[in-house]
């Protein structure tokens, strides 16, 4: 006699553990689908950053736009930066904010260099000016949360352990 779907489906997740551990493995197993997804945008993300330096070397056989090629060269760096926070999520399962505004700062600054400064309106330009004053606000504050926050931490778990005592 055959097992009917629902039975197929626990036995899959079911094996020598107790039965507390489905979660676990349900979650094992979304964790790893993640990680398949976060390895393929790394493998288009590099796809992609050498097909900008082919493009790159190419347009230099041509006259020389500066503009564009400072455009292609911090487009490229973008890249990098991205591929980097991939990677140091696979490694940490966790995204770096300093990484993340990094990137942000230079997308804008990228932008800016591209369309220049002279044909952006100037309510564009103060609104980028603040943009840009946060997430530098954001980096500078960062490492100190951090600090403040794992403080607190300790300071929360060696309480929560004298409770206990």
């Amino acid at each position: 006699m055959q097992p009917n779907l629902k039975e197929q489906f626990l036995s899959w997740f079911q094996g020598d553990t107790p039965p507390e551990s489905l979660r676990e493995r349900i979650v094992r197993y979304l964790e790893l689908f993640q990680d398949i997804i976060v390895i393929s945008l790394c493998a288009g993300l590099f796809c992609v950053m050498v097909l900008r330096l082919i493009d790159m070397f190419s347009s230099l056989l041509h006259p020389l736009e500066v503009r564009q090629i400072t455009s292609d060269i911090l487009f490229i760096l973008i890249l990098v930066e991205l591929f980097r926070l991939l990677l140091d999520y696979l490694e940490e399962q966790r995204i770096s904010v300093g990484a993340a505004v990094e990137i942000t700062i230079v997308s804008s600054l990228r932008e800016i260099i591209l369309s220049g400064v002279l044909e952006i309106p100037t309510t564009q330009i103060f609104g980028i000016s603040i943009f840009l004053v946060v997430l530098g606000a954001i980096l500078v504050i960062m490492p100190w949360m951090t600090g403040l926050l794992a403080s607190s931490h300790v300071n929360s778990h060696s309480i929560d352990t004298q409770k206990r005592m």
